[in-house]
């Protein structure tokens, strides 16, 4: 009879949806496959995925979202709309409360944006919250307390860096280099070194199975396929973690450079809780193997990969429903 509140995690690469009392019931890539001669929606999700790169002339797989905001209004709209309705959480006669997830450092005509599209897909009040914030409560952290809590949160779109004390962030940095960008740096490694086209699919299967970002770390090859820009012809070439771990280097120290402002950006006390608590990292990159090894190295703190760094945003929205009251502050 009544409905049920929703939290949404509104990623680059993947939507996460987490329903009251139920957990996280949705995971699927933000990815929806339209006609582009009649504009309809051909499939979303998991579905639409599989037909990137793979499509006929008139069918185009698109990623509504770029960079953690909007690219696309009313693909955005949909998809939600597509999600929303599958699972069924509308009520009889009342609507469901959704808090959904945004990069720290996007402007009000993009939350406007985020808040529009969960309204229109459904939505009786939107909340929009901070991601980081949440990410830390997914994670297990205690950001109520008087005390330096710092994450690292790296998405599909974005790398979103705070410290939190008190419920609220205290200094943060959010920055446009993240999974995306690492697909697409092996992506150009290859085709410069090697000659060979590769689709997006392939660099992320890579970038998955033998990436690292410790040189030396890994020791792991692979053997990738794809056009070789001379022939024309298909080709097959082996490539070697070494070699991933280079293609990263440059994206990856911008990450490092961001965690290092945002600790010099902190205040001196809540620096020493960060010496004893560590630093928590999230998200899908957080699963790069060596990320943490780095950030160790270069920050010199404890740094720990949370338990479910992929669900943290969705864990911590589940968290934040049941104190809805209490805990969101930007609410309409």
């Amino acid at each position: 009879m009544f409905s049920k509140d929703i939290g949404i995690d509104l990623g680059t690469a993947n939507v996460i949806i987490h329903v009251k009392g139920k957990g996280i019931v949705l995971n699927e890539p933000s990815v929806v496959a339209i006609d582009k001669n009649t504009g309809k929606v051909l499939a979303v999700g998991e579905e639409a995925r599989q037909m990137v790169g793979r499509t006929p002339g008139n069918i185009s797989a698109i990623r509504p979202l770029k960079d953690g905001v909007i690219a696309d209004f009313d693909i955005t709209e949909a998809m939600l709309k597509h999600f929303i309705n599958k699972l069924d959480v509308k009520g009889f006669l009342s609507k469901p409360r959704i808090l959904i997830c945004c990069p720290t450092n996007i402007t009000s005509v993009e939350q406007k944006a985020i808040r529009e599209a969960a309204e229109k897909a459904g939505g009786k009040k939107v909340f929009l919250e901070e991601e980081p914030k949440v990410a830390a409560i997914g994670a297990g952290m205690d950001i109520f307390q008087p005390s330096g809590n710092m994450v690292v949160d790296i998405g599909g779109g974005t790398t979103d860096i705070a410290v939190l004390s008190m419920g609220d962030i205290v200094t943060s940095e959010s920055i446009k280099i993240a999974g995306d960008v690492f697909d697409n740096d092996i992506l150009q490694y290859i085709k410069k070194e090697y000659k060979l086209l590769i689709g997006e699919r392939t660099s992320e299967a890579i970038k998955m199975t033998i990436g690292t970002v410790a040189r030396g770390g890994r020791n792991d090859s692979m053997d990738i396929r794809g056009r070789d820009m001379v022939t024309g012809l298909p080709r097959t070439i082996e490539i070697h973690s070494d070699e991933i771990e280079q293609a990263l280097r440059e994206s990856v120290s911008m990450i490092v450079q961001s965690a290092k402002n945002v600790l010099e950006k902190t205040p001196p006390e809540l620096s020493a809780d960060i010496i004893d608590r560590g630093v928590i990292i999230t998200g899908g990159g957080a699963l790069l193997h060596g990320m943490d090894q780095l950030l160790v190295s270069e920050l010199k703190v404890p740094v720990f990969v949370a338990e479910n760094p992929i669900d943290c945003v969705a864990i911590g929205t589940g968290i934040m429903l049941d104190n809805i009251d209490r805990a969101v502050g930007s609410s309409k």
